[in-house]
């Protein structure tokens, strides 16, 4: 984007995401696009850890925003530095990464050296004020905006055996799936309701074992990969979307779901209250009883499954692109005074 005043220009000389190949003409962008392979985005993110800074000491910016955190030395410019902090789940969970995994030690240099700290919501300002002792004066609070999918189309061509509750996305440890999976299994549920996993990759074997146990029947299971619109198809239709997740940055399948019509039912905690407002029904996602419960709520009560949908289209206008941009341009502004 540029004007007499602003130049923006995109520095990401290695990626695989096809988004930035289709960046609007006016935006300046230096980068080559990776096909993809197992291990290119590891690639990338070694590649440019070296090549970007020879780049933007070249571009000579008066302000590098990083999206991520570098392995290599900070940049040696006079640019002032502002770094995003998505959530702090490395440090919230350090059991579930390696020891090899060296994102806190990265985070710690990137915050440090950074001249302003900008948080995708108050429940992660709060994590990296806590954690890493930051002043709160050095950050500030910017939502993400939320859009639609990626697609105007919507394939409702699946067929859908009876009606069902939606998973969206890994089902990693955090994610809180098990118990999740517990609640379901309750004769209320899983005598009316099919599950339907939308990602995650294929079943395990502990997860089946998991379904064995809890007497839970094979064809009431759908483990199922798509592009968006199948993604919007299977929102527009669930009878809810339940979101366990112990811990979130922000969290955009509720937002998501609210946008394709679909009540929603999620935890009570990190960021995910701030970012669903009262247009959802929240659980506490360490009781598997207070899942079962509040999802048995919302899906025998038809008053407060509509309600939810009215409140989840007004939720979703608190989120938009625009807003983000303009008040990221006001931190780059604040900066540089």
């Amino acid at each position: 984007m540029k004007n007499k005043k602003v130049t923006i220009k995109i520095n990401s000389l290695f990626f695989i995401t096809s988004y930035l190949s289709n960046l609007n003409q006016e935006i300046l962008f230096n980068g080559f696009k990776v096909p993809y392979f197992k291990g290119s985005a590891r690639l990338c993110l070694i590649l440019n850890s070296f090549v970007s800074p020879i780049s933007s000491k070249h571009f000579d910016p008066d302000i590098i925003h990083e999206t991520y955190y570098n392995s290599i030395s900070r940049n040696k410019t006079r640019a002032k530095k502002i770094i995003t902090v998505y959530d702090m789940t490395h440090e919230r969970f350090p059991d579930l990464f390696t020891k090899k995994d060296k994102t806190t030690e990265l985070k710690k240099i990137a915050v440090a050296e950074a001249d302003h700290i900008i948080c995708i919501s108050k429940n992660t300002q709060k994590d990296l004020v806590d954690i890493f002792n930051v002043d709160k004066k050095k950050t500030s609070v910017i939502y993400l905006g939320f859009s639609s999918l990626t697609t105007t189309k919507i394939n409702e061509s699946q067929g859908f055996r009876r009606p069902y509750l939606l998973y969206v996305g890994s089902r990693y440890s955090y994610k809180n799936f098990i118990r999740f999976v517990k609640a379901y299994a309750a004769p209320e549920i899983k005598n009316s309701f099919d599950l339907v996993m939308f990602g995650g990759g294929r079943l395990n074997d502990q997860e089946l074992s998991l379904f064995d146990k809890l007497k839970i029947p094979s064809n009431s299971l759908q483990q199922v990969n798509g592009d968006d619109a199948m993604l919007a198809g299977y929102y527009k239709n669930a009878s809810l979307f339940v979101y366990p997740s112990l811990y979130e940055g922000f969290g955009i399948p509720p937002l998501e779901a609210m946008n394709y019509g679909c009540p929603v039912v999620c935890s009570n905690t990190s960021s995910i209250p701030e970012i669903v407002g009262h247009a959802a029904i929240l659980f506490d996602p360490y009781s598997v009883d207070s899942i079962r419960d509040n999802i048995i709520s919302a899906l025998y009560n038809d008053k407060i499954k509509s309600s939810l949908i009215l409140k989840g289209f007004k939720q979703i206008k608190n989120f938009s692109w625009k807003k983000c941009a303009i008040e990221t341009y006001k931190v780059y502004k604040n900066v540089l005074k």
